[in-house]
């Protein structure tokens, strides 16, 4: 069994269709669970108060923004090397599901932000490349809706999500490249010191597994929709020539 199996949009479509109800039921499970854990179960922080606890949507949201956006490029390295239609087909499909968890993320941020900052928004290093990523989303989405010919469409789209993972890892390391600005570390870390305390990090591993899941439920489904949508326009090609 090659993994390369699965570029067939029937062999896809067979294998991902069961899997999708069950993602989405633990997405449910895991999202509910830990918000509820984290906003109900869990004390007030002594420096941030209730406010702490906005990181059970902000950090899983984020997460998915950028590694979204990885997947993206994963996505648009196998097109562009290997041709598989539904390489491309999955990375258009992971777009939109990427912009929204990006607005989801720069909004909790900005609540967050007023409180703890006194604004809801800085030109912070993170925020800014961040603000940028969900630029690219736009204009990544844009793009494939501007070109008819999706082989075209794809190659393009393909090469934005290259230059575009440079603020993608920007975002993710905008704090270690420049030692300034209003955004803490990283939340979750390596280091004991700078870890979130276990308190929060359990329940926030648990809406990080929800939102993973969710991510890939929507991804699924929305490749599968775009196969779809690309054989029927195939066929509607192939009825006006014969038309003709």
């Amino acid at each position: 069994m090659s993994i390369w199996e699965y570029a067939n949009p029937k062999k896809f479509i067979a294998t991902t269709t069961p899997v999708i109800p069950w993602a989405f039921g633990g997405a449910g499970v895991c999202i509910l669970g830990g918000l509820a854990w984290g906003f109900f179960l869990t004390p007030e922080a002594d420096k941030f108060g209730s406010s702490v606890k906005i990181i059970f949507v902000h950090v899983p949201s984020a997460m998915m923004a950028i590694n979204a956006w990885a997947m993206m490029l994963v996505a648009s390295l196998v097109w562009l090397i290997r041709r598989h239609h539904v390489s491309a087909l999955a990375a258009k499909a992971a777009a939109p599901v990427g912009l929204t968890m990006t607005l989801i993320a720069l909004f909790t941020g900005a609540v967050w932000g007023q409180p703890m900052w006194g604004t809801w928004w800085a030109w912070d290093p993170r925020l800014t490349s961040f603000l940028i990523l969900g630029l690219f989303y736009l204009g990544y989405i844009a793009l494939w809706e501007a070109i008819a010919d999706p082989d075209q469409a794809a190659d393009l789209t393909s090469v934005l999500c290259l230059v575009g993972s440079v603020f993608a890892i920007l975002s993710r390391y905008a704090v270690n490249f420049w030692n300034q600005g209003l955004h803490q570390g990283a939340t979750l870390s390596m280091d004991a010191e700078e870890n979130i305390a276990d308190v929060y990090w359990l329940p926030l591993l648990v809406c990080i597994a929800g939102f993973i899941l969710l991510f890939l439920a929507l991804v699924l489904m929305r490749t599968g929709t775009e196969i779809r949508v690309r054989r029927l326009r195939a066929l509607e090609r192939q009825a006006q020539r014969a038309v003709a």
